[in-house]
Order: structure tokens, then C-alpha cells, then sequence
């Protein structure tokens, strides 16, 4: 097969007489759409292409079209031709390429300019960033593009970016609807942009639903991190107001509020006479407003660092308090530990106790069946009388992890301080009885030992002299041997 029935075959030409046109050598010509590649239903769309001065006519060809699409010649700056389409439908859309001819001499084949058109019987999907549209440089995050209407490919597109859509194979998702998830990452500056999602099928690539809403992705800088917080507390009933509070350096220009799972910020605030902190406030607590938030603040064109999480919470009217009580009791001595359990009717998932007056993260545990209930049992200690121990708890559903159900009645801990024990004696007093009879009778021996040795002398002393009172000689060794009394 020739090099030249190759080339139209491929486009889809006829190699007839009237479009048998080889491609040649001249330089190729560039071919885009103006406003753009992709056409609202029933817009108009101008494709231009554009060669080399000298050029005597162009040609444009649609792909899978049996002829040219459309031929003109070119304008007055004789390099360019233009190719209007004044209502873009389904039969508008495909893959177009063109090219112009000098003498006999034809230009090499543009390269490809896909002409899509969105059409107004699809619905248009939705777009969230996975777990947030704010992202730290070189981290990584998800672009999650859903739809109820069953498409089977989906394209992200960059506004303001001169590239091909990003396009992904559909998967079935839990909730019964399509998504496709674009990873993106590592994340530089220059991802920071505005992104929207279409669906489409198969059968008709070039027939897409209209856009998701816009979503802003934000790469955050370098600037120090925010502190963001709620008052009067993160923890809000039902239709109350609250207030969250962001605040960075001085110098702030802008502050930005994000919420998880939300596509766009929830909220911009200009910063206040202060200008290191900005207001959000939301007059009106609900299920909608309860969610994990972080904020952020612009000076000249360099973002700060996220804030860290705050964690809104809203206390629903609908669900029914736990009780709270004290496994054994709720008089406990210092260092020892006590079982809270915290029990409910309402078969919650999960369980949540709350220390009044600490500045703690409250703590969490899954429920367990217990007879007609569900139950949590909380294991606090070791106690110390130099803190408050009063406790609430509340109950919720994973699928709705920020939505609470109202507190359970307090229940305050007393802290007792353990009394003295009765300690037993008796074998201190034996040992010291046993020690001072000891010492007794060794000076009752000493004693013994003294007055024996006295009489012992005094004996001897009195056996040496006569009844008269003579000195005994002392040659006379044994008085027993002689008589006092034989003359």
C-alpha cells in the first residue's frame, strides 16, 4: 500500500478523484479551536489553521468523513484560513486535521485537534479532593469525579492549561453511583488551578456531559501556620450559632476556610483592623456545616501552611442521649482506676466521652451489644484529687461521624484520699520484749558474775588469817588440809 492511500485511509478520505490529495513536505500546520476545543451545544466555534506565506487553499478533514470537511482560502495575511462552525451538535464533534497547499506541492497533516461538544441530556458529575483541595508541596492527593448517570470514561481538565484532559475507565462505587480518581502528585506549584470533570461514553468519545462545578486546587507555602479555633466550642447544638476564628501573621491579605470533602473553599474572609485574623461566622448550626476544617492566609502570592484540623461538630435534636454511669461506683481513692459506661437504646456505632473543663481530645470507642442496648466502657485512671473528673458522653454513626447526639446527664468522679491502715504490731513488740529481755539478762549475768567474783576474794582473804588473827603462812596452800584448831 502507497505512503499516500496509508496516510488517507487513515483519516478516513476518499481516494477518489476530488479528494485523492498526498501529503508532502512543506512544514506542517498548526490547527486549534477558538474559544476552544470544547464547544457548548448549539455555540458557535472557529477552527483556524495556520501554514506558510504563499499558501493558495486550505483543506480541513474530520475524521471518518468520506471528503474534505471544508476547503477555504486563506486570508489577506495569506498564511491562515478560518473554518466556521455556527451551531456545534453531535455531527460537529471528532478529531479534525488540515492542511494548505503551494503550487502543486501539499503541507504535511496538522497534528490532531479533538473538537468535543457537551451536551445538554447528561447530567453534570461531581468534583472533591480527597481529603482536601489544599495540598502541602510534594504531597500527593485524589481528584474524585462521581456521577449517578452511569458514564463509562471520565476527562479532568485544567482551566487555563494548554494540555490534553486527563482521562480514566469509570468504577462502580458503594453509593450506586460511577467515579473515576485522578491521583496527582507529587504536588508542585504548578498544580495550583482550577479543575472541572466531564463524563462521557465510549461510543460517542467526543460527546461529553456538562462540567462539574470548579474546583480550586491551592498548594500551600512556607508561611508559618495559622491557629484556627471555635467559639464559643467546637461542639454546637442544633440551629445555635458559632464563630471560627483564623488567625497568621500581620500582613495577611486574604484568609481561606476549607472544609473536607468540600469542592471549593468553604468561605474567604478578608483579614480584620488587626490584620493577622479573620471571622468566619455561621448563624445557623446543621448537618451541612458539621464537618473537619483548616484554614490558611495569602500574603503577595505565597501561601502559609494549613492550619491544623478543627473538627465541627453539631449535637442532632433527633437522636436520643446516653446514660453515663460509674463501674463500680463513682467514689474513687487516689490512683485507682474506674469503668465508665456509657449505654444507649439507640444502637449508635460509636461512642464519645468528653472530660468537662479539659482541654483534651475527647475519647472514642465502638459500641458493643449488651442486653437491649449497645454499650462503651471506658477505662479512666489512675485518678488524682488535683483534677476535676466530670464526664458527658454522646453517641453517633460512622456514616455521620460529626454529627452527635445530645450529651448524657453529668456524672462528676470524687476523688477520696485514702485513710491510714491499722497496721498490726504485735511482732515489733515481741522482738522488742525478746531484745530487752535479752539485755536484762545479760546484765543479770554481768550482775552475777561481779557479785561472785566479790564474795570469791572476800573468801579467800578470810582463810588466810587464824581465829586469833595470826597471818596463816603462805606455804599453806590448802586450808582444808590443816586444822585450826590442833595444836
Amino acid at each position: 500500500m502507497t505512503p499516500t492511500l496509508t496516510i488517507l485511509l487513515y483519516l478516513g478520505l476518499s481516494v477518489g478523484p476530488r479528494t485523492c490529495v498526498q501529503a508532502g513536505t512543506l512544514p506542517k500546520p498548526i490547527l486549534w479551536a477558538e474559544p476552544g476545543p470544547v464547544v457548548p451545544w448549539r455555540s458557535p466555534v472557529t477552527l483556524w489553521c495556520q501554514g506558510t506565506l504563499g499558501a493558495q487553499e486550505f483543506h480541513i478533514h474530520k475524521e471518518q468523513s468520506p471528503a474534505p470537511w471544508d476547503r477555504q482560502i486563506p486570508l489577506e495575511s495569506g498564511d491562515k484560513a478560518k473554518f466556521s462552525v455556527s451551531y456545534m451538535a453531535d455531527q460537529q464533534a471528532g478529531i479534525y486535521r488540515c492542511l494548505y497547499l503551494i503550487s502543486s506541492d501539499w503541507s504535511q497533516l496538522s497534528d490532531p485537534l479533538e473538537l468535543v461538544v457537551v451536551s445538554g441530556s447528561y447530567s453534570k458529575p461531581s468534583l472533591s479532593a480527597l481529603p482536601s483541595p489544599v495540598v502541602t508541596p510534594g504531597g500527593t492527593m485524589t481528584l474524585q469525579c462521581a456521577s449517578g448517570q452511569r458514564f463509562e470514561r471520565m476527562g479532568l481538565t485544567q482551566q487555563g492549561e494548554d494540555t490534553s484532559p486527563w482521562t480514566l475507565d469509570t468504577q462502580p462505587h458503594p453509593s450506586g453511583q460511577v467515579q473515576a480518581l485522578f491521583h496527582v502528585g507529587p504536588v508542585t506549584p504548578s498544580h495550583r488551578g482550577t479543575f472541572r470533570c466531564h463524563g462521557y461514553y465510549r461510543s460517542r468519545p467526543q460527546v461529553w456531559s456538562p462540567p462539574s462545578e470548579p474546583l480550586e486546587l491551592l498548594v500551600s507555602g512556607t508561611l508559618p501556620k495559622p491557629t484556627l479555633w471555635a467559639e464559643p466550642g467546637p461542639v454546637v447544638p442544633w440551629r445555635s450559632p458559632v464563630t471560627l476564628w483564623c488567625q497568621g501573621t500581620l500582613g495577611a491579605q486574604e484568609f481561606h476556610l476549607h472544609k473536607e470533602q468540600s469542592p471549593a473553599p468553604w468561605d474567604r474572609q478578608i483579614p480584620l483592623e488587626s490584620g493577622d485574623k479573620a471571622k468566619f461566622p455561621i448563624t445557623y448550626m446543621a448537618e451541612q456545616q458539621a464537618g473537619i476544617y483548616r484554614c490558611l492566609y495569602l500574603i503577595s502570592s505565597d501561601w502559609s501552611e494549613l492550619s491544623d484540623p478543627l473538627e465541627l461538630v453539631v449535637v442532632s435534636g433527633f437522636y436520643s442521649k446516653p446514660s453515663l454511669s460509674a463501674l463500680p461506683s463513682p467514689v474513687v481513692t487516689t490512683g485507682g482506676t474506674v469503668t465508665l459506661q456509657c449505654a444507649s437504646e439507640q444502637r449508635f456505632d460509636r461512642m464519645v466521652l468528653t472530660q468537662q473543663g479539659e482541654d483534651t481530645s475527647p475519647w472514642t470507642l465502638d459500641t458493643q451489644p449488651h442486653p437491649g442496648q449497645v454499650q462503651a466502657l471506658f477505662h479512666v485512671g489512675p485518678m488524682s484529687p488535683s483534677h476535676r473528673w466530670a464526664f458527658r458522653c454522646h453517641g453517633y454513626y460512622r456514616s455521620r461521624p460529626q454529627v452527635w447526639s445530645p450529651p448524657s446527664e453529668p456524672l462528676e468522679l470524687l476523688v477520696s484520699v485514702a485513710a491510714p491502715q491499722p497496721q498490726d504490731h504485735r511482732v515489733e513488740n515481741l522482738i522488742r520484749m525478746g531484745v530487752a529481755a535479752l539485755v536484762l539478762l545479760a546484765l543479770w549475768v554481768l550482775l552475777w558474775e561481779a557479785w561472785h567474783s566479790q564474795r570469791s576474794t572476800q573468801g579467800a582473804a578470810t582463810s588466810r588469817r587464824d581465829p586469833r588473827g595470826a597471818q596463816v603462812p603462805s606455804s599453806v596452800e590448802n586450808p582444808r588440809t590443816h586444822d585450826p584448831f590442833r595444836t
